[in-house]
């Protein structure tokens, strides 16, 4: 392992590696083989050295661990400071995280604690040269992300050719699942660290209740998704179309405001992140804060009375007009074609 690895934090979540986080090494891996680097992962908790059977089949180089009785409960001052300490003694290129609420903190404490640079929500990371703007100095093979601002209306570009490690947080569902490979020889390095009550957050946490998503939208192939124009009676119709698909049903954030359907299925900056192979927007009209959330589609299809709606413009094919009239054409063929 050398100075321009890339590691991922892998996140524990009741006691098992958190997919998404998992999803990480697929990217690790890509940036490291253009820097010419390594992949390493960190697993920090307590009793976690058990986790590294679950993990050592992946396309990962060597694996840091913490293994700490006092590293409990997500304790974000002490779980900072347990993966400052590995990244001070390696100085990886970059770390990336999953970007979830505890990501995020912990991230922000590690480049406090470190003085480096942090970048969150990015929704994709990449290799490039990069030039000063004042001296002119090129850096080369400089890690560079993208990020939305202005709640999704922009994007913006962050790169820190100097600090290391750079830490991005990386919003989760954008990258596939990492494959296995059988029979490889992983690096396990073990390393401890003092915990004072110092280095414990000074609240106690009773208890800890776990809310479960009812719909993991990032595993549909087919969604049809309903915004403001759908209105409660189009749910009907996407509902319906979707079955006939052997889709899910998608929204947006003021479809589920309305309460035409459920918070769990809502798509975008403050809801899942989709890549299905097809996705049907009905009555959508592509406000960034959407569309941030599912532009990844493979395929798109937007059904809008407006020929000017922004859906279009990320659209691979497009409907114009009204959805109480195409939908259950739309319905009714495709009732033909399974009888």
């Amino acid at each position: 392992m050398n100075s321009r690895d890339v590691y991922v934090y892998l996140d524990v979540v009741e006691g098992r590696i958190s997919i998404n986080s998992l999803s990480l090494i697929t990217k690790a891996r890509e940036l490291a083989k253009i820097l010419g680097g390594g992949v390493g992962a960190i697993i920090v908790g307590r009793d976690v050295k058990k986790l590294v059977k679950d993990v050592e089949e992946y396309d990962i180089d060597v694996i840091h661990i913490i293994d700490h009785p006092k590293l409990k409960d997500h304790d974000v001052i002490s779980y900072s400071k347990a993966v400052s300490e590995i990244l001070s003694k390696t100085r990886p290129e970059a770390l990336l995280m999953i970007s979830t609420a505890l990501g995020k903190e912990i991230a922000s404490r590690i480049a406090v604690r470190l003085r480096t640079a942090v970048a969150t929500d990015c929704i994709d990371l990449y290799i490039d040269n990069y030039k000063d703007p004042v001296s002119g100095e090129v850096s080369e093979k400089t890690i560079h992300c993208i990020r939305y601002v202005f709640r999704g209306e922009l994007s913006a570009v962050v790169a820190s050719p100097r600090q290391r490690p750079f830490i991005a947080t990386v919003r989760p569902g954008l990258y596939p699942a990492p494959q296995k490979i059988f029979g490889r020889k992983i690096e396990v390095k073990e390393w401890s660290i003092e915990v004072s009550e110092d280095d414990l957050m000074k609240t106690e946490v009773l208890e800890i209740q776990k809310i479960e998503r009812k719909i993991d939208l990032s595993k549909a192939k087919v969604i049809v998704a309903g915004g403001r124009g759908a209105k409660a009676e189009g749910f009907k119709l996407i509902q319906e179309l979707a079955s006939l698909l052997k889709g899910e049903v998608g929204a947006t954030r003021p479809a589920v405001d309305a309460g035409w359907t459920t918070p769990d299925r809502m798509i975008g900056l403050t809801g899942q992140t989709v890549k299905p192979d097809i996705y049907i927007a009905v009555g959508i009209s592509g406000a960034p804060q959407h569309t941030i959330g599912m532009r990844d589609s493979k395929i798109i299809i937007a059904i809008n009375k407006d020929p000017e709606a922004p859906i279009f413009k990320i659209s691979d094919y497009g409907l114009v007009g009204d959805l109480f009239v195409i939908l259950p054409k739309i319905i009714e063929r495709l009732r033909q074609l399974k009888s």
